[in-house]
């Protein structure tokens, strides 16, 4: 990546060329990156009034930047880095003992609930900051995102053939990413799926909210019971798109919300499933498998523990009828 500015002078416009190891991401991701320190709900307000634009044009957030293109990056203050916004030694051993698989091209962690796939509003340092500082030798970018409090396969990229390989292999839908998830009630067939089209609205202050919508994006997903439990059934969920909240907001679509979910999911559920030990969403990344230059990768996570003994109290409280 160049640019044509000295990056010693926060204050002037910067034109950025987009090099290869951006080649294929998000254009909020690699903003979130070459303005470290600038909060994440100031990024999206500079792309939603058009001060960020590729090859003179504006931007959306979910634009995916080309290698070669021309970024613009207006007049902003970058805070400086201090002792303070390092990580702790224990965030960071966290980041690092969570790595489950690694090779050339990949890094693979089962990520902790909790802990954010990036920094941003509110969060001073995510998976991708974590293992950066823990490996200041080694070039890592984020692949995909879990939202904080879903946990398992989060997969970083060591190389820019890993990298716009994978992300290639997303937007062609040759991945194959599942999920367990716990959804409230009792959904009335083992297998079915949710096909409707979702629609993204940023919120001030960067918040994301999703809504079924007719002029959504099309969403589609698989669900397969895995447990039955009093009140509330373990599903896998299989994506055929990777939408922002999909499974979330599917599931409460169809009148079965994920327990625990605090944005879309039911408040009175939420507080039963509260005294029996959920004090987070239930979603959890437990598998993803993909091919790349004739290698097959796969990476599972098991259910964490906290999930497990959830389940364990929820059966107990079936058998006993309470």
């Amino acid at each position: 990546m160049q640019t044509a500015t000295s990056p010693d002078v926060p204050h002037g416009v910067r034109q950025v060329e987009i090099g290869p190891e951006r080649d294929g991401q998000r254009i909020d991701n690699a903003l979130m990156t070459i303005l470290k320190g600038v909060p994440k709900s100031m990024i999206y307000r500079l792309l939603r009034t058009g001060q960020v634009r590729v090859n003179g044009k504006r931007a959306k957030p979910d634009t995916r930047l080309t290698q070669g293109d021309m970024l613009r990056i207006p007049p902003v203050r970058v805070a400086e880095r201090t002792a303070e916004q390092e990580a702790s030694q224990g965030a960071m051993a966290a980041a690092a003992e969570a790595v489950i698989f690694e090779d050339k091209h990949f890094l693979v962690i089962d990520k902790p609930t909790g802990m954010a796939s990036h920094g941003g509003s509110g969060v001073s340092h995510g998976a991708i900051e974590l293992l950066r500082q823990a490996r200041p030798k080694e070039h890592l970018e984020l692949v995909h995102r879990l939202d904080r409090d879903t946990s398992g396969v989060l997969v970083f990229a060591k190389t820019r053939a890993g990298l716009t390989g994978l992300q290639a292999a997303i937007r062609a839908n040759e991945v194959t990413k599942q999920y367990l998830c716990l959804m409230v009630g009792h959904p009335p067939k083992a297998r079915f799926d949710v096909n409707v089209p979702l629609q993204k609205s940023i919120l001030q202050g960067g918040e994301r909210m999703v809504r079924v919508s007719e002029g959504g994006k099309p969403s589609l997903t698989f669900f397969h019971e895995m447990e039955q439990y009093s009140g509330a059934r373990l599903m896998q969920a299989t994506l055929g798109t990777g939408r922002t909240h999909q499974i979330r907001v599917h599931a409460a679509h169809i009148g079965h919300p994920l327990a625990g979910d605090p944005k879309y999911g039911d408040k009175e559920a939420n507080k039963r499933f509260r005294k029996l030990g959920l004090n987070r969403l239930f979603l959890h990344a437990s598998h993803m498998s993909f091919e790349l230059d004739g290698r097959a990768y796969g990476f599972s996570a098991p259910l964490p523990d906290d999930l497990k003994d959830f389940l364990d109290a929820l059966a107990a409280k079936g058998r006993s009828g309470r």
